[in-house]
């Protein structure tokens, strides 16, 4: 292992063991090794158009990662086109990990093949690649340009970033979630609270969740402006990579952070964001006026096996309103077979919902659920900007899927303490 000085906090010493360097510490500027290169198929093909001009040999294909998710399956001539071009890229430069064989959305997908491991440093043309962070990795969103000289060299340069270290305490409510614990994050800080810093999620709150709620907190690290999330891995963590395949798990110490955020819990009520940001942050409970036009369970936020359990509890013999349209987005293949074995499935098509395939599909205005003019969603994605999810005149609020599965039932926003 490689060998780091004491002081340094856990992202510190990837850094300097990426780096070459026997320590690094905030502010510096570095050139670190790529252990995972990612794009998908709105970014991949700006990412490769720049590679094409500048070189002819991609410097490591096994670190390339390329997932087709956001308009697929394509939704018109100019989404397969897309594919069709990084598909013929992928196969003439060797580039392994394309579509992942079974599909899906790829901040679930790359975690559950084992392609990103703790310790890792990984860059994505996406800026929610900070989802990787939950088990330890040191991963954040570039651009495409980026991308592409990462492709040509294995290597990026970054700024060192500060750790801000959230430390969660106190009892977690009934239908409190790692959503409602970054919702509630985010609304504390702004949507500017943590730019260019790591935000570490730490306590014994963080302890006691599932990683697939880990994985949710650290996906809306970027909401907060933040430049990584990340949880320093646990046995939890073992657990998941544990018989995984791909290349073994980094082992990192943990330091002092440059600033400690104490976040007690224990009177949080399950929370929406109104929009069109993500901190303005409100109790569920309180926004009962607001009717719904549709509601959306899945993304790369919510989109795993736990969130559709947390659903279908809600859901299981009863029926979403009448005229509402309630639209399910497994994260993956794997989170499809699985929630059908379960019942899962069942319970949502029982209940008058539509199952979708593993996509991004409307979480970014793609397809398969767009919101017309004047049209409201509560949706478990991670954004909810102006005409995020259709026209500039619709409305998004997020939540979790507890509260969006109960505000279907009702057709306008609950909590599902309410029910």
């Amino acid at each position: 292992m490689f060998k780091k000085g004491k002081s340094m906090n856990y992202v510190e010493n990837i850094l300097a063991a990426s780096s070459s360097r026997k320590s690094v510490s905030a502010g510096d500027y570095i050139e670190a090794r790529c252990d995972v290169v990612l794009m998908n198929d709105v970014t991949g093909p700006l990412a490769v158009k720049e590679f094409l001009k500048r070189g002819k040999k991609v410097k490591n294909p096994d670190a390339v990662v390329i997932v087709c998710d956001h308009f697929t399956p394509n939704k018109d001539i100019k989404s397969a086109e897309n594919v069709k071009f990084l598909r013929d890229f992928a196969r003439k430069h060797k580039i392994k990990f394309f579509e992942i064989g079974d599909g899906g959305v790829e901040h679930v997908i790359l975690p559950e093949k084992g392609i990103v491991k703790p310790g890792d440093v990984v860059i994505g043309a996406d800026s929610h690649t900070c989802t990787y962070g939950a088990i330890g990795a040191f991963s954040t969103g570039v651009g495409s340009t980026d991308a592409a000289f990462a492709m040509l060299t294995g290597k990026i340069w970054f700024k060192v970033p500060e750790v801000m270290d959230f430390v969660y305490t106190g009892k977690k409510g009934k239908f409190i979630t790692g959503k409602d614990l970054i919702l509630l994050t985010i609304g504390k800080i702004g949507v500017n609270g943590a730019n260019y810093k790591a935000m570490k999620f730490s306590g014994p709150v963080i302890s006691s969740l599932s990683m697939d709620e880990r994985f949710t907190m650290c996906n809306m690290a970027i909401e907060a402006g933040g430049k990584a999330g990340f949880v320093v891995p646990d046995k939890k963590t073992s657990e998941y990579v544990e018989g995984r395949p791909g290349r073994k798990a980094r082992v990192f110490k943990d330091g002092a952070s440059s600033e400690i955020i104490p976040m007690d819990i224990s009177a949080v009520k399950p929370l929406v964001a109104a929009p069109h940001l993500p901190d303005k942050v409100q109790a569920a409970e309180k926004m009962n006026h607001v009717k719904i036009d549709q509601a959306v369970i899945g993304s790369c936020t919510n989109g795993r096996l736990s969130d559709f359990a947390a659903a279908a509890k809600i859901m299981k013999g009863k029926k979403v309103s009448a005229g509402l349209r309630c639209i399910i987005l497994p994260g993956s293949q794997n989170v499809y077979a699985q929630a059908l074995k379960a019942g899962y499935i069942e319970t949502f098509l029982k209940a008058g919902c539509v199952i979708a395939p593993p996509t991004c599909g409307p979480c970014l205005g793609g397809h398969m659920g767009i919101l017309a003019g004047g049209e409201t969603a509560i949706s478990t994605t991670n954004r909810n900007f102006v005409g995020r999810m259709g026209a500039v005149t619709s409305k998004v609020y997020l939540s979790s899927p507890y509260t969006a599965a109960a505000s279907a039932l009702k057709g306008r926003i609950i909590s599902p303490e309410q029910l």
